[in-house]
């Protein structure tokens, strides 16, 4: 059974966008167009997660989460707003939030963000599929998709480029990646990575907007 998303958002486009993505990843996703008919919608019908975007017309997304939250105090609630101000994020984790995240932002990025929370209720350890380029990554099986290619990736690549694409054009340092995977940094940890990360660069070659990218003395960049 796929897990329903209520997803309020004004702007349409970016609401056929998103809640397409959405539904490739296998999710139930139900779009309204302002916060007084998400309270409607959320109070006749079952939800596991509420994406609500803040400026709407009617009710904003802040008081609709206070209203969420007075009928139901466990579902995850994540903000989507196009402003960035602390005052805005704490406003959202006062109203009841779970999460902010603020546009524009990758959608593999939201994706991580939703599955942690469905798994923090024991609802999905689905691991999402990751999108970047001419690639679509499953890391649940480990394999890289491309037009003219299937890889079945090593446990250790499948960890490295799922860290990857979590941190998308952020620059990475080495010993993050290695206590995050390999749970500690040593001298031979780190060679062991390389080795990995050149095996990562051979798949990705044939899509050159993408690049996994040494930063000198600190450590990778994503480039997507």
């Amino acid at each position: 059974m796929k897990l329903r998303i209520l997803f309020a958002e004004d702007d349409d486009c970016f609401a056929f966008v998103l809640k397409d993505h959405l539904e490739l990843n296998g999710y139930e996703v139900v779009h309204v167009s302002n916060g007084e008919n998400a309270l409607k919608l959320f109070k006749r019908e079952k939800f596991d997660l509420c994406l609500l975007d803040v400026m709407m017309p009617a009710i904003d997304g802040f008081t609709v989460a206070k209203e969420i939250r007075m009928l139901n105090k466990a579902i995850p609630v994540l903000f989507i707003s196009a402003k960035s101000m602390k005052e805005d994020r704490l406003q959202g984790f006062k109203t009841g939030g779970d999460d902010f995240i603020t546009k524009p932002f990758s959608v593999e990025e939201l994706l991580m963000r939703i599955a942690v929370f469905l798994r923090r209720s024991g609802l999905s350890d689905v691991e999402p599929f990751y999108k970047f380029g001419l690639f679509t990554f499953d890391y649940k099986n480990l394999k890289l998709t491309s037009p003219k290619e299937i890889y079945t990736l090593t446990q250790k690549e499948g960890d490295i480029l799922r860290f990857f694409c979590t941190h998308q054009n952020q620059l990475i340092k080495r010993e993050e990646m290695l206590k995050e995977i390999w749970g500690d940094d040593d001298y031979f940890m780190g060679r062991s990575m390389d080795v990995f990360i050149a095996k990562l660069r051979k798949y990705l070659k044939e899509d050159t907007t993408i690049c996994i990218r040494n930063v000198h003395g600190v450590g990778f960049q994503f480039v997507v």
